[in-house]
């Protein structure tokens, strides 16, 4: 990772106080970044350098020295950089003056050292990557900035992004038209608290969601969180409270949820809905963990748990054939898990982002979880429940990298296999350039006896955009893409990051579909796309204009297939 050290520090301020008459007086603005929240893409970080920053010694020489952590200083850095000419106007003066900085409290609280510890390079860089991970950060870096003694005082510099957002959404896929509106405060306060109330119009229905999010409740490490949707047909509820193991070194967690859901869910065959049912679900479930912690580079996790499972399906109409019903699921097992992680990471640049500090996960990731649902519990049926995923990580020389995840779902009742699925995906990435970027992805799903509920589609919302939505159907899936990917420097308003693509995808569907559509073998689409991005708000997606051209299938397919939507990634 690039850094920069040639920003003066700057006073960190205090904004008790100032927080009701901000929230009051920063409507204009909203609307002026809120158009243009596209992407998690944007300016570099830019830590100060101070004089006694040079003689620190190395991160080598600090740990054997057993130098231990003493002053842990904050340099939160505002939305826009004032000290750079090309930031420094009136809107956006403006915009840091009506800013809410994430409290420096904040930013210390989910670090995973503290004064009087052990210097660690490794906790520094994890909790760098902590820091990244949220969505009110843009970037983080943690150095050490003097020395005396064996006590070594660190620097924390991170950089706010515009955490209140009012968000207009319009998305085209596949012939099919979403849009929607949203108000989300990602850090309310500069708490880190999330609320957001949105409107969506989706494919299959009308979200109207009250989503909340505390992730550091009372200052420690557990998180509430909570969400209510009032959808054209029917609603949904969920409420979580959990100490998850936040870090490779945490040593235990727990937690509980609970979920409900009424919704009418549809059955498609060459794009169109051709059947509904009404679902009816409920998902209670607690959990524990424990764990050695970090040793030799791998954490070791056991977690136990209780899940209560219920699902009730119905016709839409007592006229219509109760066959493509799915059958009523009552569940009701205790449950044990293994995880098992390795800590290696790396960082990059334009992958899948543009212009951002991307944390690449290198390592080995495995986890499985076995459970026996039981009719002594109220279930209504004896059956195991199974869970496993693995992921893997690559670096094939200094430019090339290789990421490999799998997961696999389903439970064993009666003598055979039931709602089987195994999902994989593995990604290459080539840096041609600092600019150009090949890539490749292979994505793959195998079902066997799946419960009606889960069709395995295949169309222009899932990676095969030369083709409508939900295109294929069948229990088995397979898509490739390959894309010569360009990262500009084009910066436009100092708002946009710009890059573009050109793309080839093909895939196909087979096997059993209950709704025996027609499949057309393995279909096929070329285009081309333009991708923007603004770090300065912290939507976390990125606006996808894309012209596809489908190759193969039927002539009541148009020849082109316009495309405009927002992606987390590139």
């Amino acid at each position: 990772m690039n850094r920069n050290y040639d920003r003066p520090e700057k006073r960190l301020r205090s904004i008790v106080g100032r927080s009701a008459r901000r929230l009051l007086s920063r409507w204009p603005i909203y609307f002026a970044l809120g158009f243009c929240t596209c992407a998690d893409a944007g300016p570099e970080l830019r830590p100060p350098l101070l004089l006694e920053q040079i003689s620190v010694p190395t991160d080598g020489e600090l740990e054997r020295s057993a130098a231990v952590i003493g002053e842990i200083e904050v340099e939160n850095q505002d939305v826009f950089d004032l000290s750079d000419p090309r930031e420094n106007n009136a809107l956006f003066r403006l915009t840091n003056r009506l800013h809410i900085e994430t409290r420096p409290e904040l930013i210390v609280q989910q670090v995973l050292f503290k004064p009087g510890d052990r210097y660690s390079r490794r906790l520094l860089d994890e909790s760098e990557r902590l820091l990244r991970a949220t969505r009110y950060l843009y970037d983080a870096d943690i150095v050490p900035i003097r020395y005396a003694n064996g006590v070594v005082d660190v620097r924390i510099t991170t950089k706010d992004v515009w955490s209140l957002n009012p968000g207009v959404s319009y998305g085209r896929s596949g012939g099919k038209t979403t849009k929607g509106f949203e108000l989300e405060e990602q850090n309310l306060f500069g708490r880190g608290i999330g609320l957001t109330v949105s409107y969506k119009s989706g494919i299959d229905r009308e979200v109207r969601k009250l989503d909340y999010a505390d992730r550091h409740l009372l200052g420690t490490r557990l998180q509430l969180l909570a969400s209510y949707a009032n959808n054209s047909d029917g609603s949904e509820e969920r409420l979580a409270l959990e100490r998850p193991f936040y870090a490779l070194d945490a040593r235990w967690a727990g937690g509980a949820q609970f979920a409900q859901r009424d919704r009418i869910d549809p059955l498609y065959r060459l794009g169109e809905v051709e059947y509904q049912f009404r679902e009816r679900s409920r998902l209670a479930e607690a959990f524990a963990g424990v764990s050695s912690g970090l040793q030799q580079g791998w954490a070791q996790r056991w977690l136990w748990g209780l899940t209560l499972d219920q699902r009730r399906f119905d016709p839409l109409s007592t006229a219509l054939s109760t066959l493509l019903v799915p059958e009523d699921r009552d569940l009701v097992y205790p449950w044990i898990g293994w995880e098992m992680t390795q800590d290696q990471y790396d960082v990059s640049r334009n992958h899948d982002q543009i212009e951002r500090t991307e944390d690449v996960f290198l390592g080995t990731r495995l986890q499985a979880r076995l459970g026996y649902s039981t009719t002594a519990l109220g279930a209504d049926r004896n059956a195991l429940i199974y869970r496993a995923a693995a992921d893997r990580g690559f670096k094939l020389g200094p430019r090339a990298t290789l990421t490999i995840a799998s997961a696999l779902n389903g439970r064993w009742e009666n003598s055979h296999s039931a709602d089987l699925l195994l999902e994989s995906r593995a990604r290459y990435y080539f840096e041609q350039t600092d600019r150009w970027l090949f890539f490749a992805s292979l994505d793959t799903s195998y079902g066997d006896n799946l419960d009606l509920e889960h069709q395995v589609l295949l169309g222009g919302d899932s990676g095969l955009r030369g083709y409508p939505v939900n295109y294929q159907a069948g229990d088995k899936r397979a898509r490739i893409t390959v894309e010569q990917r360009y990262f500009t420097d084009w910066y436009p308003f100092r708002l946009f990051r710009v890059g573009g693509a050109i793309f080839f995808d093909a895939g196909r569907t087979w096997g059993d579909d209950p709704l025996n559509t027609p499949n057309y073998g393995v279909l096929k689409d070329v285009g081309i796309g333009l991708r923007l991005g603004n770090s300065r708000s912290g939507l976390g997606s990125i606006i996808h204009i894309d012209l596809a051209f489908p190759l193969d299938g039927p002539s009541d397919i148009d020849n082109v297939q316009f495309l405009l939507e927002t992606r987390r990634e590139f």
